[in-house]
């Protein structure tokens, strides 16, 4: 992996800190229970801005200020040869320097002593205020300890910023390396959800779908899940949730798959919905075929210059007419939207930012305004019905649930489909095929 994406942002965030100085540490590790510990995962603002993968780790970003230079400083674990032997390589601040581009690295241990020595004479301090709060205790004990020696003619920053914001900027539009990454992430999650298709059968468990989905992830090298797949069989596709995946799947019902792969940290996020038995039925293909025209109308919305909320908009608009036409809804389409009457079938938005995180970071709107799409951004479009069964709801549609999920890239001149899984009727029928 190349250091110089990584080196490219932190220079981009010294020049918006100006003089200042940034704090940025890696997550903690998570005891799962007694001495086992959750599968470790870095903190994504780290992460973004370095590329190293361990925990106990700490970025300090120093701005120029006309007497210094602005240099980037890693605090990292030491070489330890004991800890390795049970835990495996670490690579101690000397290499760690040299590995990621830093300009300065040292032990992790040292960090609380050099800290107050960063903070001197600095007009500003960035961190994510709010989000630790023993690391907003550790950063307020540096600031007193620089403010104790103000006789000294030593001054503490003025100003505390939230780092959270420009970062989240920053990550709103992808850069060439992390698109590539995504690329490959997507390609994988479509396989995998290309071969839970081919897999299912009447009688299996939703956890055996799962199982093949997780083992076409990791065969091709992705880290694994991104976030708890959904896997859900007939009705169960009615609960947006859903992640017991303990069912069995009946023939003649719907399997709906929301699940992504991770990949160098960055999240894949798909759903298709498809027949147990291969075969649609006349009223389910009627009701997947009205919710893949509502996708196909949200992405011909999703371009640069258009805002965010205009595929949904689309999306809603294309999925009213189809409960009108289903007879689900009676009445104009403008009035059901305008009252609302849709969110009883289709009751989320139709998509989000995507990266690091699944739900990424970025601001949904500036002010009152929904925020305006630009070429670099990347979103998910994931319409659905969802026709939980009642009194007046026809035989032939009770249960049905359906999402269709892509992820989606802004270009200069409006947008492409990065994820390939099967998606039409009839792609998903012959991926289905068992002759």
């Amino acid at each position: 992996m190349s250091h110089a994406p990584f080196l490219a942002r932190r220079k981009r965030l010294l020049q918006t800190i100006g003089s200042g100085v940034a704090i940025i540490p890696t997550a903690p590790e998570v005891v799962r229970n007694r001495d086992a510990h959750y599968p470790y995962r870095f903190d994504s603002y780290f992460w973004y801005l370095s590329g190293f993968p361990e925990p106990e780790a700490v970025i300090v970003l120093v701005g120029g200020n006309g007497r210094t230079k602005a240099k980037s400083i890693l605090f990292c674990r030491d070489k330890h040869e004991e800890r390795e032997i049970w835990d495996g390589y670490r690579y101690g601040p000397k290499a760690a320097k040299s590995a990621f581009g830093f300009d300065a690295a040292y032990s992790i241990e040292q960090l609380d002593r050099k800290l107050p020595e960063l903070l001197v004479d600095r007009d500003t301090l960035w961190h994510a205020i709010g989000h630790d709060a023993d690391w907003d205790t550790r950063i307020a004990k540096a600031l007193n300890e620089v403010r104790a020696q103000a006789r000294a003619g030593k001054r503490a920053p003025r100003a505390v910023h939230d780092l959270r914001a420009e970062l989240d900027a920053m990550r709103l539009r992808k850069d060439e390396a992390e698109l590539a990454i995504m690329q490959r992430a997507a390609d994988i999650a479509s396989a995998g959800h290309a071969r839970a298709m081919h897999a299912c059968r009447p009688g299996m468990a939703e956890y055996e779908l799962e199982a093949e989905l997780s083992y076409e992830f990791r065969k091709r090298g992705a880290d694994g899940h991104a976030y708890s797949p959904i896997v859900a069989g007939g009705a169960n596709a009615c609960v947006l949730h859903y992640v017991d995946n303990n069912k069995l799947l009946n023939d003649h019902t719907l399997v709906l798959i929301d699940a992504g792969c991770e990949v160098e940290g960055y999240a894949a996020d798909i759903t298709r919905t498809f027949p147990v038995s291969g075969r649609f039925t006349p009223a389910q293909k009627d009701v997947y075929e009205i919710v893949l025209a509502a996708q196909t109308a949200a992405i011909n919305a999703t371009a640069p210059g258009r805002h965010f909320m205009e595929a949904h908009d689309a999306a809603v608009r294309v999925l009213t007419q189809g409960l009108v036409d289903l007879k689900l809804l009676t009445g104009d389409v403008d009035t059901l939207i305008e009252k609302g009457d849709f969110r009883r079938f289709y009751m989320h938005r139709t998509g989000h930012w995507l990266g690091l995180d699944v739900h990424d970071a970025g601001e949904y709107k500036i002010g009152n305004d929904w925020t305006t799409l630009q070429a670099g951004m990347t979103v998910t479009v994931e319409p659905g019905l969802y026709i939980r069964p009642g009194a007046d709801i026809p035989a032939e549609l009770a249960g049905i649930g359906i999402r269709i999920e892509d992820d989606v890239r802004v270009t200069t001149d409006g947008c492409n489909v990065y994820t390939t899984a099967p998606k039409t009727v009839a792609e998903i029928e012959e991926v289905m095929r068992h002759d």
